[in-house]
């Protein structure tokens, strides 16, 4: 699970069936994971996920450990309940910073002897417990960008959206932007696309005079029948008698 690494300037390019963490010791490494390049130091770790491909090498030499991550019933039996935000932090490919916490025993590990099987497995569940909980913590700190993400619906009511853009835009897996955006609102984000898009058409039938199909195709519905049913679903009232509340 543990292992001290020595890297050079020859350039490592390959992938593997298991996620790693590679943690900066000493010298710089550079490193490249699924098209996003950062530098490995002391006090930064690079999140290489199941299956990315990854390239690294260092000009003038670089010590690492590396945690070859075990597998997914391990992280549930030894980790608890930190196993879920462990698996999110090991989606995401990138770099991270370490608090003083993490590095001291970063550095702990490197100098003890890893080849010891107890050692090396409970030091993987400390170290992945650290992260996780750091993870998480920083998780639960952000509020997802409702404002950024109603000006994107608006701006793209009449065409299709996806969950997956609205995911991006909040810098989250889709999955885990679901997960987040139902927890957060109380409603799932294609459901809050349409209620959005709902509000939008009635803020048009109130406040303009367009027609009603024209405002049926502003706020992504194919036919004006469609959309007048789903305006009634939501409030209740027709297009017409929606507009002749405001006269």
């Amino acid at each position: 699970m543990l292992s001290l690494r020595h890297y050079s300037h020859d350039l490592l390019n390959h992938s593997h069936g298991h996620a790693q963490l590679v943690f900066g010791l000493s010298g710089t490494l550079d490193f490249e994971v699924a098209g996003c390049g950062s530098q490995v130091v002391r006090q930064t770790l690079a999140v290489v996920p199941e299956g990315a491909r990854h390239a690294c090498g260092s000009r003038n030499g670089s010590h690492c450990l590396v945690l070859d991550v075990p597998s997914s019933s391990w992280l549930q039996e030894r980790l608890g309940s930190h196993a879920d935000a462990s698996r999110r932090l090991l989606e995401r490919p990138g770099a991270l910073a370490l608090n003083p916490a993490q590095s001291q025993l970063v550095s702990w590990l490197a100098a003890s002897p890893i080849e010891d099987p107890v050692i090396a497995e409970q030091g993987t569940a400390l170290l992945l417990a650290s992260l996780a909980a750091a993870s998480n913590s920083h998780e639960q700190s952000r509020r997802l960008p409702l404002a950024a993400l109603d000006a994107h619906i608006d701006r793209h009511a009449a065409h299709p959206l996806q969950v997956d853009d609205l995911a991006r835009l909040a810098g989250l897996s889709t999955a885990r932007f679901h997960a987040r955006f139902l927890a957060e609102v109380g409603q799932t984000p294609m459901e809050y696309v349409r209620r959005r898009r709902l509000q939008l058409g009635r803020q048009l039938l109130q406040h303009s005079q367009l027609a009603v199909g024209e405002i049926a195709a502003r706020v992504g519905y194919s036919s004006q029948s469609a959309f007048t049913a789903a305006l009634s679903r939501q409030f209740g009232m027709t297009p017409r008698a929606l507009r002749r509340a405001c006269e």
